[in-house]
């Protein structure tokens, strides 16, 4: 019986889960064709079950805080003695595996704390004969507002050219395009493959005694507290005029304080429900009357899927704008409201809601089977490697 090939799986989820959520979703798909060995970066929640079939390799986690600083999950406080240990362990495995593809979530256009460990990766398959196929792994849209954009930019475009042999992009290109969010002054050479949306196959069904009514999320939950604090203020005045109920999901990176005060909340609250997590999101969705959430790539897929009405309020703090993006797009087709973060408060949001519950999503024709079609273009770009005749190939799939 013929060796399925090894596939190395880089994910390193730092601020959210997101990344994570969609990895193991392409992951879970690539399993029938390779092997896959995930090298996870981050902490994995309890909450989120770990695919069976894939071997994980489990690097001491860092995270960056809301304001990007790099930091150690262990408690360990010498970040540079596990930068080293986690630099050796990539390459240790790599040198034991020897990996047919190796497939970089997000860097070069991304990630750029992470090059003391990517770079040196990099450089190594780049060697290594047989040379391995490197592919980045890119979400719909990037954040495009640094300080030093044009340089980041240039920087990740003859990275992206140096060391990568295609870059699959997860969106319909209808929708977004990597030229929207990412502009080098040098064409970038390295094809860019759309792959159509990852969305998670919703496999489970949450049991619940009630409706869930509006369910309120903030993917991980990390930079959730003011939206949830300000959804429980406006609650009570949703309840006593609709009588429609309210579920939060804080998320598992909620921080423990903001946790604690959203608990000593709830029981004073009719009409209000309060989980941690839940297995899966895009469950309790299908079963809600509406959703007001960030927009995260998951949470828009999940709200794709569900077609549940949706308030989104993107998370804007800093240069980040890539939900902000995205939101506006899901409202220009007619599938979401948007309500700006900085517009955030309890009478605007008592009003949002309002107009919510009355709102009827517009159906949509988008490419959502990402994770299903990037194997099948893996496999394809791995049987082109022996003769590097893939320019043809290419084409077809660009």
């Amino acid at each position: 019986m013929q060796k399925k090939p090894v596939l190395f799986l880089y994910c390193q989820h730092s601020l959210g889960m997101g990344h994570l959520r969609r990895s193991m979703e392409i992951a879970r798909a690539l399993v029938n064709d390779f092997r896959v060995v995930f090298i996870n970066g981050g902490r994995i929640p309890e909450a989120i079950p770990r695919p069976e079939k894939i071997e994980f390799i489990d690097l001491p986690p860092l995270a960056t805080t809301a304001d990007g600083i790099l930091t150690c999950l262990t408690g360990e406080q010498n970040l540079h003695a596990v930068k080293e240990m986690r630099r050796a362990m990539i390459q240790d495995h790599f040198h034991r595996l020897r990996p047919d593809v190796l497939l970089v979530e997000l860097f070069p256009f991304g990630r750029k704390k992470f090059a003391f460990e990517l770079l040196p990766l990099l450089r190594l398959a780049k060697r290594s004969r047989p040379k391995p196929l490197v592919l980045c792994d890119l979400r719909d849209i990037l954040v495009d507002n640094r300080r030093d954009q044009q340089r980041h930019d240039d920087r990740a475009c003859w990275l992206g050219k140096r060391y990568f042999d295609a870059i699959l992009m997860h969106t319909d290109a209808q929708f977004a395009r990597l030229e929207e969010s990412f502009r080098p002054r040098q064409t970038l050479t390295t094809p860019v493959i759309y792959t159509g949306f990852v969305v998670k196959e919703n496999n489970t069904s949450m049991a619940l005694q009630q409706n869930p009514g509006i369910v309120v999320s903030a993917g991980g939950g990390n930079v959730g507290a003011v939206l949830f604090d300000t959804v429980i203020a406006a609650q009570s005045r949703i309840w006593r005029q609709y009588k429609t109920p309210m579920t939060i999901v804080a998320g598992p990176f909620l921080p423990e304080a903001a946790w604690r005060q959203l608990k000593q909340k709830t029981p004073q609250k009719s009409g209000l429900t309060l989980f941690r997590s839940v297995p899966d999101l895009q469950s309790l969705l299908a079963q809600a009357t509406a959703s007001i959430s960030q927009c995260g790539y998951n949470t828009a897929m999940d709200l794709l899927k569900t077609r549940v009405p949706a308030l989104l309020i993107p998370y804007s703090e800093g240069r980040e704008n890539e939900q902000g993006k995205r939101a506006r797009k899901m409202e220009k087709l007619g599938i979401v409201r948007v309500l700006p973060e900085a517009r955030l408060n309890v009478d605007t949001l008592v009003g949002e809601i309002e107009r919510l519950l009355a709102f009827k999503p517009e159906p949509v024709d988008l490419q959502m089977e990402g994770a299903e079609k990037s194997s099948v273009i893996i496999l394809q770009l791995l049987a082109d490697m022996p003769d590097h005749g893939g320019e043809q190939h290419y084409a077809r799939l660009a």
